[in-house]
């Protein structure tokens, strides 16, 4: 439920998150898994986004994955393979907090290779930029916040604020089931 709210949000708000992300609000279309295969991809969490010159691949994870930084490696080649000419850019978004080693992490490294990427720990990033952004409203409630259910409280206000109905709906519904990702790990 988590992969596929965060997937709808980056998909649905990609300049927000390209911003974010990239450090400059650029037009981003998604870009199939099935164009890069050689074998099926996992594809639960698996968010590519693609302009003229760059793919940005997000993965979103509640729970540490020991096989990330391979499959990170695995996506960059595939994508390399079918786009030799764009950039891309990869980044793993922590949702819950986590001590595991595993959301540390940010390459892949063999004999003779090494691959890297970004790891973003939610729990460790400032509030307000998560507050100025329509699409990323439903992620400030997991963002490095002393109080929770008040940072909660500025994202709905911000999101009864959005004239379009289905777009504030959308976010509002997000924000919801985002929010339960903290239920979550407070009771686990």
């Amino acid at each position: 439920m988590f992969d596929s709210t965060c997937k709808f949000l980056a998909e649905s708000f990609s300049s927000d998150f390209a911003s974010w992300l990239l450090g400059e609000s650029i037009s981003l279309t998604e870009l199939s898994p099935t164009e890069l295969s050689l074998e099926p991809i996992r594809a639960d969490s698996l968010i590519l986004l693609q302009s003229d010159e760059i793919v940005l691949q997000i993965e979103f994870q509640t729970e540490p994955d020991p096989n990330m930084a391979f499959r990170l490696a695995d996506y960059r080649l595939r994508v390399y393979r079918r786009f030799p000419q764009k950039e891309m850019k990869q980044v793993v978004v922590y949702l819950t907090p986590s001590t595991s080693q595993y959301v540390y992490q940010t390459a892949f490294d063999i004999p003779e290779t090494r691959h890297e990427f970004e790891a973003i720990r939610l729990w460790e990033q400032p509030t307000q930029p998560f507050l100025d952004s329509i699409g990323l409203l439903p992620l400030a409630v997991l963002t490095n916040t002393s109080d929770q259910a008040q940072t909660l409280r500025q994202a709905a206000g911000f999101i009864d604020a959005v004239p379009n109905v289905r777009v504030q709906s959308n976010v509002a519904a997000s924000a919801g089931i985002l929010a339960g990702a903290i239920r979550s790990y407070t009771k686990g």
